[in-house]
């Protein structure tokens, strides 16, 4: 439960703290005091989007602070999750900074935005006049039910094998179209799959083929160089290879006079041995150098071969034309394996098929089996609340579609009145018979979900009188077993809360502020009065106060 709440430098507040209690909690205040303002700041403790021109002085940080008290409510889960420190009084702070910077703490560790939201639906539910609305929305209609039905466990899973039955449909949609694709261009494909698989490619064999090509297209010229250069090397009087050896013979009678002459002789050597080799490797070429017409056109026809597939792919090289291969070859056989494919992907469509169904059936079953008893306590409260003769009627039917939360369609029906038609209950109820419904089904949703706190923005709009009574001690019974705090304007209501905060503007010669106090028994007395239209010393009003403060 919430037991306190800070706010600093927020809106119309400069620096307001609340110490909150169990039970049901009353604020109060003049239209346009602030009470709004107290429930934005709340809405960013839990994870509500921050709007820098919310900041009061917009040179100083805006911080909102709450503690709350978790021993009760099985949370170590989420936060040894989340790695943060679980602490049985938890702080949750959120901070604007005049950068326009938002930031937020969960027991003084920075965390995100969404690990606020997380937690948040777990302490607090802020029930807006906004939300009597949706009563009539199929989504909260489902939710209710769903929460009653304990089926958060069911949906989360249903939803999970949806993605992966969407998942499969679309790859089902995609083998086909792309077999469609393919068989428009399989001919053409294995025409140029064959061809270029033909060609027998391998990776550097251009090179090879051209520097063949160069040597049998210079027969001539090779014989007639490689000649001459081995001429240069073996002649016997004036050879390389003689003038070498005699140059070593007369190294070697002086080399034993110095390291010098030994190193000349050495190197001399190497050198007589390095061109030995050389004029073997020559005379190996020279021989292997012959004319064969016949090879020559084999090789021009193959390289031929492949620069034609080089211009017809547009290809730089052989790798490029061997990669292009691998592409055809794999249309090709999409064309070839897809009905196989196509096959496997409908097995895989109709497997998670029947494992959706019978989860939806599952959430079927859960929503069928709960909604008697939830519209019977319904209508005991709607009879306590000034509503002796509604009646509602909840249909539940199943679809052959897959929905986002399963395969069921779902409506709520009114009967209003003794003898009237059942009619969509957004038609059927007033602005009051609305209030008074949203209040039944979140008293059993209280009962049933087990949250710390719940705020009621006017929950109230549309009443009065004796049913205003009605729904003050409803609260007040909730109060019994969790945290309410209720914003109202029905004195009614107010009288029934165990503690009571008014919130006013207060001026001064600088500006207007919104604070908050909380009210002792004489104090309330007072406000309950001059919220029955009476003064603060009226005695008639006053005394009505205290009647109603019992």
């Amino acid at each position: 439960m919430l037991t306190s709440l800070s706010i600093k430098n927020y809106a119309l507040i400069e620096d307001i703290t609340m110490d909150l209690q169990s039970g049901f909690t009353i604020i109060t205040g003049e239209t346009g005091a602030g009470k709004s303002i107290m429930l934005g700041a709340l809405g960013l403790l839990l994870g509500d989007r921050a709007d820098f021109s919310s900041i009061r002085n917009t040179e100083k940080k805006c911080v909102i602070e709450g503690h709350f008290s978790i021993k009760d409510y099985a949370l170590q889960q989420f936060f040894d999750k989340e790695d943060l420190d679980y602490e049985q009084t938890s702080i949750i702070r959120r901070e604007i900074l005049p950068s326009g910077k938002s930031r937020a703490f969960i027991n003084d560790t920075p965390v995100k935005i969404t690990s606020l939201q997380k937690l948040g639906t777990s302490l607090i539910d802020i029930h807006s006049q906004h939300e009597t609305l949706s009563l009539g929305n199929a989504d909260y209609q489902f939710n209710v039910i769903d929460t009653i039905a304990k089926n958060e466990g069911s949906i989360l899973q249903y939803k999970a094998e949806l993605k992966e039955y969407r998942k499969f449909q679309k790859r089902f949609e995609e083998l086909k179209e792309e077999q469609a694709q393919a068989s428009k261009e399989y001919d053409y494909n294995l025409f140029l799959l064959n061809e270029l698989q033909e060609a027998g490619l391998k990776s550097g064999m251009l090179e090879d083929l051209e520097e063949r090509y160069e040597s049998l297209n210079n027969v001539e010229e090779l014989t007639e160089n490689l000649s001459a250069a081995l001429g240069s090397i073996q002649q016997e009087e004036i050879g390389s290879l003689e003038t070498l050896k005699s140059a070593r013979s007369h190294i070697s009678r002086i080399a034993k006079f110095s390291g010098i002459y030994d190193n000349f002789h050495e190197r001399l050597q190497s050198a007589i041995i390095e061109l030995d080799d050389l004029e073997a490797e020559m005379t190996d070429a020279l021989e292997a150098v012959e004319a064969n017409p016949e090879e020559l056109e084999k090789v021009n026809q193959q390289l031929q071969v492949i620069y034609n597939l080089q211009k017809k792919h547009n290809a730089e090289s052989v790798e490029e034309l061997l990669q292009i291969a691998e592409a055809l070859q794999e249309k090709v056989s999409v064309t070839e394996n897809a009905e196989a494919a196509l096959e496997e992907a409908e097995r895989a469509i109709k497997k998670q098929f029947i494992v959706i169904s019978e989860t939806a059936a599952k959430l079927h079953k859960n929503r069928l089996k709960i909604i008697p008893a939830f519209i019977e306590q319904t209508e005991i409260i709607l009879k306590d609340l000034g509503m002796p003769n509604a009646r509602l009627n909840i249909e539940l039917s199943t679809t052959t579609e897959f929905l986002s939360n399963g395969s069921d369609k779902l409506e709520w029906f009114l009967a209003a009145n003794k003898g009237g038609s059942f009619k969509e209950i957004k038609k059927a109820a007033s602005g009051g018979e609305l209030s008074r419904i949203m209040l039944a089904v979140k008293s059993i949703l209280a009962a049933q979900s087990k949250l710390p706190t719940i705020i009621f923005d006017e929950i109230d709009t549309g009443v009065s009188g004796d049913i205003a009574h009605k729904m003050g001690e409803i609260l007040a019974r909730m109060g019994a077993n969790m945290q309410v705090i209720a914003i109202t304007h029905l004195p009614q209501i107010a009288g029934k809360g165990s503690s009571h905060f008014k919130i006013f503007k207060e001026d001064s010669e600088v500006a207007t502020q919104t604070k908050i106090i909380k009210l002792e028994q004489d104090q309330r007395i007072d406000e309950l009065a001059m919220m029955l239209g009476g003064t603060g010393g009226s005695d008639s009003a006053r005394a009505h106060a205290k009647a109603l403060l019992n």
